[in-house]
């Protein structure tokens, strides 16, 4: 599983996830959308690009909700993966160049 629920509004996402884990994750996602949500990206040990998509897709879905999508305690692995693809870890956006 993707992702497990850390109670309201919150989600504790797993140490993988890579391409077989972005289904689950955005099933997840979409389930609690609506409302507030904080993501404990502290265990994340490997990070695919279709899981950042998710996540990036997510942060879009909420700022139209107009509600808080945010990211704390990245792991390193979490913080390099997204620094390698040009993206910032606490609001999901890309960096300017």
């Amino acid at each position: 599983m993707a992702a497990k629920k850390a109670g309201p509004g919150s989600l504790k996402l797993s140490s993988v996830l890579d391409l077989n884990e972005a289904s689950a994750l955005h099933a997840k996602l979409l389930s609690m959308r609506g409302s507030d949500i904080v993501i404990d990206a502290s265990g994340v040990e490997r990070l695919g690009v279709q899981c950042v998509q998710v996540l990036v897709a997510g942060a879009n879905a909420w700022d139209d909700d107009k509600k808080s999508f945010a990211v704390q305690k990245p792991s390193d692995a979490f913080v390099k993966t997204m620094q390698l693809i040009g993206l910032d870890t606490q609001n999901l956006v890309a960096k300017e160049i």
